[in-house]
């Protein structure tokens, strides 16, 4: 794993907060996806050269999984469901940074079609391999019903002997190798600093970072406990995913929220004025997940008596590359 990444004071909310920089981990691997795919770059996989994932064509996974592979010689081919056009004519963020790495982006829509018109002299696996050799095309179909996770298991991992596959946004038990590093760098610091109880805050997607700090905290019967709010879906979403991983409740982060709904990747003007808030102290935070995380923290800080507060930077900078624009467009 990478060195033990910094701890800066940040001023938010009228008070000082630590905050954990994941985003300078690695220069090409860094925040919550190097936490997560430690296991995978720490360790030998004996006659694997290829590595399989799927996700969000802009997803910070998305790189990730191109950077891993690449520091450990494998092809990686990444299923999604859908490619804008727009993305394909012009890429950017880490879309075109995982092209860069090599990253074959195979999208779902387009197999679909071509099966559809596949001949039957053609095999439907000679289809896959016809995609991969231009996987930049792109067609709009009707979705025929498969998830990508479902398209793979069902039709992907047979033919690939050689491949690893790894779960979207690496919500998996391996995950847990890497943020218990996290978790052990968070306890030393808390140690050093003599903070008798800390809160670690972050904003949640699938919740694997949030549940494996949390569990490590409580297995280790430190007074270190986890706050996170859901990003992606509802709190209700967030519970599944904890309990996927981890039927104990009660090792599970706590949940809040500022009782509203937003829809993820959706522009809010909220949103954009946080973002620019905190950007204002000199560090750089990510569109997507931050500013929500920083609106649900603020009110959380307020409505509470907490003592010392860690906000976990998770990196996924690049991100900003497709984000800021669309933000800019709608608010100026």
């Amino acid at each position: 794993m990478f060195a033990n990444s910094p701890v800066d004071i940040f001023a938010f909310a009228g008070r000082e907060i630590f905050l954990k920089r994941d985003d300078l981990l690695h220069p090409a691997f860094s925040g919550n996806k190097a936490r997560k795919f430690g296991y995978f770059l720490d360790h030998e996989f004996a006659g694997i050269n290829k590595v399989i994932g799927h996700g969000s064509p802009l997803a910070n996974s998305l790189y990730s999984l191109s950077t891993l592979a690449k520091m450990k010689g494998w092809q990686c081919d990444f299923y999604v469901d859908h490619i804008a056009s727009q993305i394909v004519k012009h890429p950017t963020g880490n879309y075109a940074a995982a092209l860069a790495n090599g990253a074959n982006i195979i999208d779902l829509s387009v197999l679909m079609a071509q099966k559809q018109t596949c001949t039957h002299a053609q095999s439907e696996h000679q289809v896959l391999l016809n995609l991969k050799a231009s996987p930049n095309l792109n067609a709009q179909v009707d979705n025929v019903g498969l998830s990508c996770q479902e398209f793979i298991e069902a039709q992907v991992l047979a033919n690939e002997p050689t491949a690893l596959f790894i779960p979207e946004g690496g919500r998996c038990s391996y995950a847990e190798y890497g943020l218990n590093v996290l978790a052990q760098e968070i306890v030393q610091f808390a140690q050093a600093n003599d903070l008798v109880d800390l809160t670690v805050f972050l904003p949640s997607g699938t919740g694997t970072t949030a549940l494996f700090l949390n569990q490590y905290f409580v297995r280790q019967q430190t007074a270190i406990r986890v706050v996170t709010c859901a990003v992606v879906g509802g709190d209700d979403y967030l519970r599944l995913q904890f309990s996927m991983l981890n039927p104990n409740t009660l090792e599970h982060p706590q949940i809040v929220n500022v009782g509203k709904k937003y829809h993820f990747g959706k522009l809010y003007p909220e949103f954009y004025a946080m973002w620019q808030r905190v950007c204002a102290s000199g560090v750089q935070f990510e569109l997507l997940y931050d500013p929500l995380g920083f609106i649900v923290l603020e009110d959380y800080l307020q409505r509470s008596e907490l003592g010392h507060v860690m906000y976990l930077h998770q990196g996924g900078l690049l991100g900003n590359e497709t984000m800021l624009p669309r933000y800019q467009r709608k608010f100026g």
